[in-house]
């Protein structure tokens, strides 16, 4: 995974990634559920490849939902054999890449097998710089700013002294940057609970193509279109 200088070009630093349509594609060719999310981890290398070579510091991808606990029992529980065993072939590696993981979300309703799994990988990679890898699994965002506040209550955190920049030392996402983008496969164009809070001024790239099938000229599409757009965060162009 290299790092090549940012050329004229103007790139996102964080990538945030709805990984949509891996049920659908398997739906399509005949194949189990469970199958397309293999399909959809085993696209996770490949991208961070893409990335890597891109420059992008920061990429976040949104693994499993809170919600996502009302699927069917056998598909959730494929997810999670698929996810332990992906991350227990895949740590080394990224490591070796220079990759560091971090786990969002919840932990208490996971396997101890996968629970262990999930804090090995983090312990093993937590000094790595070339990239950051975000896994958002028992994820929420309404979740993720319920907690934030019960952390500031808990901590008799004063109305006067709370603004935007502590509150965001309270979320599962302290200390990585806000997204500067948020790709979504699948076709859908909503956030589906995820980074509510990071994604205030993201911009919003999808495409109808399933996370299975994503290839770098999508995501080459989405870097376009990133570029050609202007980033105000509220204040007036004053530009020519």
């Amino acid at each position: 995974m290299s790092q090549e200088p940012r050329q004229n070009l103007q790139l996102p630093r964080h990538v945030a990634i709805i990984m949509d349509g891996n049920g659908r594609w398997a739906t399509e060719r005949g194949l189990p559920r469970a199958e397309g999310h293999r399909a959809g981890v085993e696209k996770i290398r490949s991208v961070l490849d893409f990335m890597g070579e891109h420059a992008v510091e920061y990429v976040t991808i949104y693994a499993f939902s809170t919600e996502n606990w009302n699927r069917p029992q056998d598909e959730v529980s494929g997810i999670m054999a698929i996810l332990r065993e992906v991350i227990e072939e895949e740590a080394q590696a990224l490591h070796e890449r220079g990759v560091r993981i971090i786990h969002l979300g919840r932990t208490d309703r996971l396997g101890a097998d996968l629970k262990e799994a999930v804090s090995n990988a983090q312990e093993l990679t937590k000094d790595n710089k070339r990239m950051t890898l975000s896994v958002a699994f028992d994820y929420g965002g309404r979740s993720e700013i319920l907690e934030a506040v019960r952390g500031l209550m808990r901590d008799s955190i004063s109305p006067e002294d709370l603004d935007e920049d502590l509150l965001s030392q309270y979320l599962y996402t302290a200390g990585i940057p806000d997204p500067d983008l948020i790709i979504r496969t699948g076709g859908e164009h909503r956030l589906s609970n995820f980074l509510l809070w990071q994604s205030a001024y993201s911009e919003f790239f999808t495409t109808p193509i399933p996370w299975p099938e994503l290839g770098p000229q999508e995501i080459e599409e989405a870097f376009q279109s990133y570029h050609s757009r202007k980033r105000r965060f509220g204040a007036v162009d004053t530009g020519g």
